[in-house]
């Protein structure tokens, strides 16, 4: 019985493990396609679509379609505009939301569930039903510049970061995580004198790991792959994001070889940022732990 036990159990493993592999196999093959597509001409890359030759380098393979990326568009410029624009944005919002979801769980006052229920709401809007009245109030704002009081926030970096340094969602994640936190914590760090702000910094965003890697993983996704609003508030080439720079590959002729090199090229700053958060967020758990 031990061995037909143990024998089945290797089975459930073994098969657990395939499902594992063909379901990254189908997740990794799109990348695939796309970085040897980027190493061949178009002529090639469109013939070999239709086989599996698609997803090998073989052929005519070759660099040539990154350095006419560069040529064609300003690929650093656009690169370190999102990548700025999004570090900042999340950084902001984790900083924003976090503390709003402190208030709601932890802080007693009068309405927070109404407020709570409204900011939620927020998630059902579309963006499209907004952006309009969006970009009508943000054409119209003060800012304090080098030069003086300023009106109108486009062609800025501050226009597509400040819209989107709160988020319902990021707030509902916070929430969520601060409520199965023990509450006993809580209690006997004001029962010594610790203020609130005290127990925000060093009781409750110690043990928040794992919900600010979630939490700052989402919030770079959305930001990075923002394409309507930066296209709609932003005309200067020198503020333009990764995906208005996406147009550029389409103008006189369209060359498939370049967009996967450009497109190869946009995608490593979201490899590396998951990759530094997974690390982080799997230490965070295994790092922290509450006894009681």
């Amino acid at each position: 019985m031990a061995t037909i036990s143990q024998d089945n159990h290797g089975l459930r493993l073994a098969v657990r493990y395939l499902v594992l592999v063909l379901v990254a196999v189908i997740f990794i093959f799109p990348l695939v396609f796309m970085v040897v597509s980027s190493l061949k001409p178009d002529q090639q890359l469109l013939s070999d679509t239709g086989s599996l030759r698609a997803f090998l380098p073989v052929g005519d393979i070759g660099l040539s379609n990154y350095t006419h990326a560069f040529q064609r568009a300003p690929v650093g410029l656009f690169v370190f505009n999102s990548v700025f624009v999004t570090g900042l944005t999340v950084l902001i919002c984790l900083l924003v939301c976090s503390l709003a979801a402190f208030a709601f769980v932890f802080l007693e006052w009068r309405g927070r569930a109404v407020v709570l229920s409204i900011i939620l709401a927020t998630l059902i809007v579309p963006f499209e039903t907004i952006a309009i009245p969006l970009l009508l109030l943000v054409s119209k704002l003060p800012w304090i510049g080098l030069s003086g009081i300023e009106h109108g926030w486009l062609n800025t970096y501050r226009v597509q970061i400040l819209p989107w340094a709160a988020d319902g969602l990021t707030i509902f994640l916070f929430v969520q995580y601060f409520k199965d936190l023990p509450r006993e914590l809580i209690e006997a760090s004001r029962v010594e004198g610790a203020t609130w702000l005290q127990v925000y910094l060093k009781v409750v965003m110690p043990l928040a790991g794992p919900v600010l890697a979630t939490a700052a993983i989402l919030k770079f996704l959305v930001m990075y792959n923002q394409y309507l609003w930066p296209l709609i508030v932003v005309q200067d080439e020198a503020y333009r994001p990764v995906m208005v720079g996406l147009q550029y590959f389409f103008q006189l002729n369209t060359a498939w070889g370049e967009i996967m090199a450009y497109l190869s090229l946009i995608t490593v700053p979201v490899l590396a940022f998951y990759l530094v958060l997974q690390r982080a967020f799997i230490a965070s758990i295994a790092s922290t732990g509450v006894k009681g």
